[in-house]
């Protein structure tokens, strides 16, 4: 019989996202929040000190990405479940998570009811991965000159859109910087913030695939 009740970490960079998930998870009895965090350096430190029964993660983190942190948080704690919640959601992404050997997978637009039963579920010894990230594992994810989009546009804030738009052109961070009358660091965090939602690894990456998912456009 399962141990209750189940000792819950939160780990997402989003302080709004940490909260409104804390808010819910918090009137369920059989749900201890022992806290949350916003960085995979945090994460490792919670679950080193507290071990949790199940740490609710986001895969995509300012430090480190999902795939990466889940053998470091296995290291420290083996008998800790890994349930994925990410707004990321791409192929390839999912399949690391998988390898990396997280027990379940879900979308951040999922309901409070179906985050509760993918909780239950991983607790009970299950896999839940959610049909929409099942569909994504059995199909051909879409490539723009061999770069994977995400099949979910991300949510970008007016600023983020506004430097997308100057990242398609010639300028650089600093000319950036001088257009929006903000410092050149940040742009850069914000450029940061743009690749990490678009999943690429480089500016003209970021502009191809915001151009293809129609998150941009050319004047």
């Amino acid at each position: 019989m399962r141990k209750l009740p189940i000792r819950l970490l939160i780990v997402d960079d989003h302080a709004v996202v940490r909260r409104g998930l804390k808010m819910v998870l918090s009137l369920r009895p059989e749900i201890d929040v022992i806290g949350d965090v916003g960085t995979g350096a945090e994460a490792l430190e919670i679950v080193q000190a507290q071990e949790p029964d199940l740490v609710l993660l986001d895969m995509v983190l300012p430090d480190l990405l999902g795939p990466d942190l889940l053998p470091r948080l296995r290291a420290l704690c083996p008998r800790c479940k890994v349930l994925a919640l990410s707004g990321v959601q791409t192929a390839s992404l999912v399949r690391q998570a998988v390898d990396a050997g997280v027990d379940g997978y879900v979308p951040k637009e999922v309901t409070p009811d179906e985050l509760l039963r993918a909780i239950h579920q991983v607790m009970d010894g299950q896999t839940y991965l959610h049909p929409k990230i099942t569909a994504l594992l059995t199909r051909v994810t879409p490539l723009v000159d061999g770069v994977e989009l995400p099949l979910v546009a991300p949510a970008l804030t007016p600023r983020e859109q506004e430097v997308l738009a100057l990242m398609a052109t010639t300028a650089t961070n600093r000319e950036i910087a001088e257009r929006l009358h903000v410092s050149e660091e940040t742009i850069r965090t914000h450029v940061k913030a743009i690749l990490r939602k678009l999943n690429q690894s480089s500016r003209t990456q970021a502009v191809l695939v915001a151009l293809k998912m129609g998150l941009l456009e050319l004047e």
